[in-house]
């Protein structure tokens, strides 16, 4: 469905330049869900806006981002425009400032299915409704006729992930869908994605590694613009390879909350050899010296990491 090939993408500062994503290598197959997980300012909401090409003008993007045979990159913004909602659709986090408070939810839905599907506004109306009720929110009707302001923050994010997948596409980038819900909300929301996801690739870009756990065939792990391990779910939750996603994993509350020491490193000027070598317990003279590459530990299991070698 989707192959990304030694992708950077970069952003022009006055302090130099900021690589956000640095030679990122990934697959994602027919129907697979794959989850992207690390933490805040690493790379991953901008690996996905790389894709679907939501980025501001000065940024500077080099690589290939293949989808069913097309390198999007060498599109025509009319041509990408044409994927962007209907092959291709992305649910954008924080859908308080997502969502145009003006308009009412039935509207703002209404509109994504009429600009890619051949029907009327009143016809984009009914079907609005239609998937509002899909989605298992009640007084669907009622519901379409409020403002973004009038439903609590649970509701609103299940009306984005009904924008997202409102126009049927085969692909949808979820961008935190999870991000600041309760556990009741947060259950529900993971159950309504993995519903409403079913038969489509996706890509799911979270923190959440329990939320990505319970959706996601596959997780990736990204660090200071880079990917560290890739395995299916159940491998990077029981047994993960490289000591980021082993830090990143103890310091989850289930897990005892331990916390990963030091901070992220600048995407300006990262750390020479490994990134994560002046946070990592095992950190040897390689890895400060060299630079490492992603190795193939086992089927479907790649680790950027010495330890591994």
């Amino acid at each position: 469905m989707l192959e990304i090939i030694n992708l950077k993408t970069q952003f022009p500062s006055p302090d130099g330049l900021v690589n956000a994503v640095d030679s990122a290598d990934l697959q994602i197959e027919d129907n697979e869900r794959l989850g992207l997980i690390g933490e805040t300012g690493c790379g991953k909401t901008v690996l996905g806006m790389s894709i679907i090409r939501l980025l501001p003008p000065s940024t500077r993007i080099h690589g290939q981002i293949i989808y069913k045979g097309r390198d999007l990159l060498n599109l025509k913004e009319e041509e990408m425009r044409l994927l962007r909602g209907k092959e291709i659709s992305m649910i954008l986090q924080n859908p308080t400032t997502s969502l145009n408070p003006v308009l009412k939810i039935g509207d703002q839905i209404a509109e994504v299915i009429q600009l890619h599907k051949d029907c009327n506004r009143k016809e984009a109306k009914t079907k609005a409704v239609e998937i509002l009720a899909a989605a298992m929110i009640p007084e669907a009707p009622k519901r379409a006729d409020q403002y973004p302001h009038e439903l609590s923050g649970g509701m609103k994010e299940r009306v984005m992930i009904v924008m997202g997948l409102a126009s049927q596409p085969s692909f949808v980038i979820a961008d935190e869908p999870t991000k600041g819900l309760d556990s009741g909300t947060k259950a529900e929301i993971i159950r309504l994605i993995r519903d409403m996801t079913s038969g489509r690739s996706m890509l799911m870009i979270t923190h959440d590694l329990a939320a990505a756990g319970e959706i996601c065939d596959r997780i990736a792990v990204m660090y200071a613009g880079e990917l560290l391990e890739m395995a299916s779910a159940k491998t990077i939750l029981h047994d993960p390879q490289h000591p980021y996603t082993q830090g990143f994993i103890n310091s989850l509350p289930s897990r005892g909350l331990l916390p990963i020491s030091g901070s992220s490193p600048s995407l300006i000027d990262p750390p020479h050899g490994c990134r994560f070598h002046p946070r990592c317990p095992w950190a040897m003279d390689i890895c400060r010296r060299e630079h490492p590459q992603i190795i193939k530990l086992e089927k479907g299991h790649f680790s950027r990491c010495f330890l591994c070698a």
